[in-house]
């Protein structure tokens, strides 16, 4: 009996361990979970579009998921125990990706991929003259249960106009369509994609206004859509974004007031809408985002003035450009409690008034732009402030904006020393002098100016003269 049951228990134990063992075995070995024949074939026609029909794909076992997968295609298994492919990326993104060929095209084949959840094409359509290619407009609902993330970046051969039918794409989080060479308006369709977080069109050719519906994007955390030809006024829907946390519109030619529903946008980080038509005055339009880290309204016709805002609330705030927008007025003292400023630009505009020393407490400045303005008065910022900023103080082209010489000191470039009156007596001769003056016929006087240290005297001719006849006289 004892016996008996030793053979039972070995037999059970035997048959464990080779159940553990195969299915140890078939996780490690993906042939023992095969590819389709037919995901197979469309996967290798998909390859041989991008990248040219020398490709064949001989050298991989036993398909592009088993053990010598190619870079830029990756697979999952499904519960019918077979692999699908579920992300084709081409282009430049990997060391050994395969590139596109010169003439790659957009096969349709790739349509038939039913699991793909990543697309991403990169520099694959280079030439919009010799290799135009559309963006296809119809298909797109095929990938509406799968794809997550589509990116086409680099393509300014890829042409055409965004396809409305991307509206279909229910389960998208991430749509970049940059530098490419579309067309066209922007999709109201684009609406129906409610996950999604990534909305960038930059650098295309997009005309006409910002859909007011994107406003309805509740999830999106970026829009980007600079450096296109938008026009028109900016949706006041935007301000219902409440998880954005970038909105880029430089370089279109936008128009009207920025919407003070933007204020609403408590996570917002960045704000650039630099190089557009917006107006409207400084004060509305920054009222209440007090929670951005960089803000850029540089070369827009806002106008207005430095006072209406309190920029004490700013306290987040680390880069602002204001150059270029018309603003008067003076610069205010509150600035200096914008602790965390990094940037600084206010030139270009038609400021007066003097430039505070406080804002030398802003220990984390590490440019200030003041140049081209109407500033007045004297400069008087330490040596240690100008020798951090160096170049990146920039004060130049304010004509009645002079420095205080001292010397030893680095000099503010472009600035004019400021005037003083010294006069030295000896003896019954009495020498008046004006530093900084450099129309003066007398004596010209430089205090630590071109690299020289201390206090050097040239006189002209006529006053060598003058000294000398003085002394034979007398």
């Amino acid at each position: 009996m004892a016996v008996r049951f030793l053979s039972w228990n070995c037999h059970y134990f035997l048959c464990f361990l080779f159940l553990s063992l195969s299915c140890l075995c078939k996780g490690q070995d993906s042939s023992l979970t095969p590819m389709k024949k037919k995901e197979k074939e469309v996967i290798y026609s998909v390859i041989q579009g991008f990248v040219g029909k020398w490709w064949n794909g001989s050298y991989l076992y036993p398909d592009p998921c088993g053990w010598t997968p190619i870079q830029g295609v990756s697979c999952e298994q499904y519960d019918d125990g077979f692999w699908y492919v579920s992300t084709v990326n081409f282009g430049p993104v990997f060391d050994n990706s395969h590139m596109c060929s010169h003439d790659a095209q957009f096969p349709q084949q790739l349509f038939n991929l039913k699991h793909l959840k990543v697309l991403s094409l990169s520099s694959c359509f280079l030439s919009p003259t010799k290799n135009p290619v559309k963006l296809p407009l119809s298909n797109w609902d095929k990938f509406s249960h799968s794809l997550e993330s589509l990116t086409l970046r680099s393509n300014p051969g890829l042409v055409g106009t965004i396809p409305s039918t991307i509206g279909s794409l229910r389960k998208l989080q991430s749509l970049v369509l940059l530098e490419n060479g579309l067309i066209g308006k922007l999709p109201l369709s684009i609406s129906n994609l409610v996950r999604l977080r990534q909305l960038v069109l930059a650098r295309n050719y997009l005309v006409g206004e910002v859909p007011a519906n994107y406003g309805g994007l509740s999830e999106l955390l970026i829009f980007d859509a600079s450096r296109n030809n938008l026009s028109g006024v900016l949706p006041s829907t935007l301000g219902f974004l409440d998880s954005l946390l970038k909105l880029d519109l430089s370089n279109n030619m936008l128009e009207g007031e920025l919407p003070r529903q933007l204020g609403r946008l408590k996570n917002l980080t960045i704000l650039d809408i630099s190089h557009n038509k917006l107006r409207g005055g400084l004060a509305r339009t920054l009222q209440e985002l007090v929670s951005l880290k960089h803000l850029v309204l540089s070369n827009n016709h806002i106008g207005g003035d430095l006072l209406g805002v309190r920029w004490e609330n700013f306290i987040n705030t680390e880069t602002l450009d204001l150059s270029n927008i018309g603003l008067e007025g003076s610069v205010p003292e509150s600035m200096a409690k914008m602790k965390r400023l990094r940037f600084l630009d206010l030139s270009n505009n038609n400021l007066s008034g003097n430039v505070s020393k406080s804002l030398e407490n802003l220990t984390c400045l590490g440019a200030l732009h003041v140049n081209g303005n109407n500033l007045t008065g004297t400069l008087d910022f330490s040596e240690r402030f100008y020798m951090k900023m160096g170049m990146r103080f920039a004060a130049w082209n304010n004509a009645n904006l002079c420095y205080i010489v001292k010397p030893n000191h680095q000099i503010p470039y472009g600035v004019k020393p400021c005037e003083q009156n010294i006069t030295i007596s000896e003896g019954f001769s009495t020498v008046k002098i004006t530093e900084g003056n450099y129309e003066d016929s007398f004596v010209v006087a430089s205090l630590g100016a071109s690299g020289f240290h201390g206090l050097w005297w040239v006189f002209t001719v006529n006053g060598v003269l003058n000294a000398f006849l003085w002394n034979m006289l007398f």
